[in-house]
């Protein structure tokens, strides 16, 4: 969608958060790589983004909370394994990555990419890639880790977020099970 109207608009993106111990989990383990480079996502901000809507005028917001509330949902809680360090050179991002997505997220993916069809948004769908970036402006090759990242995101519920000023924000949620 065109910013030319000048409407006031947020950047937005819905995605699985993380619970405060995971994220607290997750920083420590990326500490330990003691990484020289990059800027390091700030651990309130670790989530796995399942469609990035990108500017949105305000006045859709209702009407995508609207098309994401009859999203058809896996029924339970997702469990996703973050198992793989991959440094994206293109992105310039560092990322856990999940070798295996659960094909319950596969879904819940491309339902919410058929519901969000109708808005136009500019995004093109690309392949999903489940990830929680670590790292951004990363240009390293992937580091070595004593310890090889297994982690389970688990989640109960998606969320629509808003980006503002480097923050994070959900701004309405949606249960996995009905």
């Amino acid at each position: 969608m065109s910013d030319e109207s000048h409407e006031p608009s947020k950047r937005l993106f819905f995605a699985l958060d993380c619970a405060p111990a995971q994220r607290r989990a997750i920083a420590q383990w990326r500490s330990a790589l003691q990484l020289r480079t990059g800027r390091p996502v700030p651990a309130e901000n670790f989530h796995l983004t399942l469609l990035f809507l990108g500017s949105v005028g305000v006045e859709q917001i209702a009407d995508v909370c609207s098309a994401a509330g009859k999203v058809r949902v896996p029924g339970e809680p997702l469990r996703v394994e973050l198992d793989r360090l991959d440094a994206w050179r293109r992105a310039g991002a560092l990322v856990l990555a999940s070798e295996q997505a659960p094909p319950a997220l596969l879904r819940l993916v491309y339902a919410l990419e058929q519901a969000m069809l109708p808005f136009g948004f500019e995004e093109t769908s690309k392949d999903f890639r489940p990830h929680l970036t670590l790292m951004r402006d990363y240009r390293a090759p992937v580091p070595e880790s004593t310890t090889p990242p297994a982690f389970f995101l688990r989640a109960d519920h998606f969320a629509l977020f808003e980006s503002h000023k480097g923050r994070y924000r959900a701004l309405a949620q949606w249960p996995l099970i009905t």
